[in-house]
């Protein structure tokens, strides 16, 4: 995958609509040019019925099944797949301000949405963006109208990270529609005081829908990589604690990943993908596990 688009990974380039909307063009084509550059159609293909995928081709256009076959983009132009509704749950708690060289988790989670938000409606997939702490449910529902995706666009800008995940479950049940087929992505940090967050999500998941969790956190919440004596506090609570950064790592790093292998597992378990993203990685993998959780819908 290309990395040309992270020298545009500024917040001021990220918080407007047209910036945000470049770093997600140059992201999604990047990443299906690299992949998928070659113009020789597979072995027992027509090449009046099928051609490889180039970067601006309408990606409705793009036959699913022969991707789950092939592992190759190919335009079948005598067909359109079906449409999928793609909804993105985004926690905008306080801790999503956590920021790292610049850059907060929630600067990170709205250029992933948008990349892809991106891959979705030029596919002519409808798309929605619920965001949500315990002060407000912000909702965009879904559409595939053609200038919806720079409304999905502005909602990111204007997501306010504050507070902690919901209490009151009632508003977020209002999100997901049991009886209906949809590709739910739930972009969190998964911080959370027990499994509140972790038991909701796995009600999400049913017979009809696909579920996966992008997990965004920072490099230096995974590897603790702090020296000498150190003040951290908790966004969500403003409660601080003083601690020996040398002294705690080893039981820190410990403790963080008996948590992420816990969740993880939990999810899996559950019928429910996983990607965990450091928030200074590249998102080709999202891009992936949203092909293939579209797939699995078809």
């Amino acid at each position: 995958m290309k990395q040309d688009y992270k020298q545009l990974l500024k917040p001021k380039i990220i918080n407007s609509v047209s910036g945000l909307a470049l770093i997600a063009r140059v992201i999604v084509d990047g990443f299906l040019a690299g992949a998928h550059g070659s113009r020789r159609v597979g072995p027992g293909l027509e090449f009046s019925q099928y051609r490889a995928y180039h970067p601006g081709d309408d990606m409705r256009l793009l036959d699913w099944k022969m991707l789950a076959r092939s592992g190759r983009y190919y335009i079948k132009e005598s067909d359109i797949d079906t449409h999928v509704v793609v909804k993105f749950i985004v926690d905008s708690s306080a801790s999503m301000m956590h920021e790292e060289d610049g850059l907060s988790k929630m600067d990170y989670v709205r250029v992933l949405v948008a990349s892809l938000g991106y891959l979705a409606h030029q596919q002519g997939d409808a798309v929605g963006l619920f965001a949500l702490n315990d002060s407000r449910l912000q909702s965009l529902y879904p559409t595939s109208h053609k200038q919806h995706y720079n409304r999905l666009l502005h909602e990111l800008i204007e997501i306010k990270t504050i507070g902690s995940w919901p209490n009151n479950q009632n508003d977020i049940a209002k999100i997901h529609q049991r009886s209906h087929k949809e590709l739910l992505f739930v972009i969190t940090d998964m911080h959370e005081d027990n499994t509140e967050l972790t038991q909701w999500i796995t009600t999400l998941k049913t017979a009809r829908n696909e579920v996966a969790v992008l997990q965004v956190i920072g490099k230096n919440e995974l590897e603790f990589d702090y020296t000498g004596p150190m003040v951290f506090e908790d966004l969500e609570t403003g409660k601080r604690i003083k601690v020996d950064a040398k002294q705690a790592k080893s039981s820190y790093t410990a403790a963080m990943n008996k948590h992420l292998e816990t969740v993880k597992n939990t999810f899996l378990s559950n019928g429910i993908g996983f990607e965990l993203f450091r928030s200074d990685a590249p998102m080709d993998k999202a891009l992936q596990l949203f092909l293939k959780k579209r797939i699995r819908l078809n």
